[in-house]
């Protein structure tokens, strides 16, 4: 089999948004989620996808740029997904090797992967040297099959509506920028300013902002569910938060309670979320709401030499 690692280019988006519904088969995966990562709103992130062609469609893609939203500099990922029938034919080591040339490139000196949490996958990073960091937990619900728990009762003062209603989004990004300085995390999310957040999360195509659903104390949002969906069956939990001064009120249940049970009338099938293994707050609320396993994750690091 001749491989071919070329570049991304906008013909490239069906097959690529096919291959990683095949190969991430929980997550939402568009051709105009794939465009829009490809086409640099996120310009300080300089994401660029490589390919690898095997005669036909794409059969590799690695995702790689800056994590820039963190203050430490020269950081940087790389995900690789490969078609499952095409794995172990030397794919993922093509890919693997051109996309670290690139982040050095770049100037990434600490290369960040999402790794699934199987042997093969584990052995392939590690042999490659990368190490693992945290763990994560996929979780998956029927949203048909059985009905949500009852509604928390509503919090005093608090009101709950979804994120479109929201006259400005500035106060969801001042409770998202509070709520990610302490959020379990290999890496501190906590750099990033208001206009780069909109064009990496408030412009997102995926973005549901009716579903995405914020509790609100006069004015500011003070927790948040986060819906990204790929507009037919599939609704994947983005982030849940909730501001550091007013944690432990239940303001997670209720918004992440609200956000599924509008997606649930909203016609959507199945719910995913991915919960850090260590965030046991988290991991009850999404126990409560009917999650369970699907597959788990492991962030694996390597140091790049410039």
């Amino acid at each position: 089999m001749t491989l071919i690692v070329r570049p991304f280019v906008d013909g490239d988006a069906e097959g690529v948004a096919d291959l990683l519904r095949a190969a991430l088969p929980h997550l939402v995966a568009t051709p105009e989620l794939i465009r829009w990562q490809a086409g640099g709103a996120k310009a300080a992130e300089r994401f660029a996808a490589l390919v690898v062609e095997a005669d036909g469609p794409p059969v590799g893609v690695a995702r790689t740029g800056l994590l820039y939203e963190s203050a430490e500099p020269g950081l940087g990922f790389v995900n690789l997904a490969v078609r499952p029938e095409r794995r172990g034919r030397g794919v993922g080591s093509a890919l693997l090797a051109a996309a670290e040339e690139r982040l050095v490139g770049i100037g990434v000196t600490t290369a960040y992967a999402t790794v699934a949490d199987l042997p093969a996958d584990r052995a392939f990073a590690e042999r490659r040297g990368y190490r693992p960091g945290r763990h994560s937990r996929l979780l998956l619900r029927d949203l048909a099959a059985t009905p949500l728990p009852p509604a928390p009762p509503p919090v005093p003062g608090v009101t709950v509506c979804g994120a479109a209603d929201l006259p400005d989004p500035r106060p969801l990004y001042e409770a998202d920028l509070d709520a990610a300085r302490d959020e379990p995390a290999d890496v501190v999310m906590d750099d990033i300013g208001y206009a780069d957040w909109l064009a990496a999360y408030w412009h997102r195509p995926d973005l549901d902002r009716e579903l995405t659903t914020v509790a609100v104390v006069d004015d500011a949002v003070v927790a948040f569910s986060v819906a990204l969906t790929d507009g037919r069956y599939l609704y994947q939990s983005g982030m849940t938060g909730t501001r550091s001064a007013y944690r432990r009120r239940g303001l997670a249940r209720l918004v992440k309670h609200a956000g599924l049970t509008r997606a649930q009338a909203a016609g959507f099938r199945h719910a995913v979320t991915i919960n850090d293994a260590g965030n046991e707050a988290m991991l009850g609320v999404n126990d409560w709401l009917g999650y369970r396993p699907v597959a788990g994750h492991c962030r694996y690091a390597r140091h790049l030499r410039l």
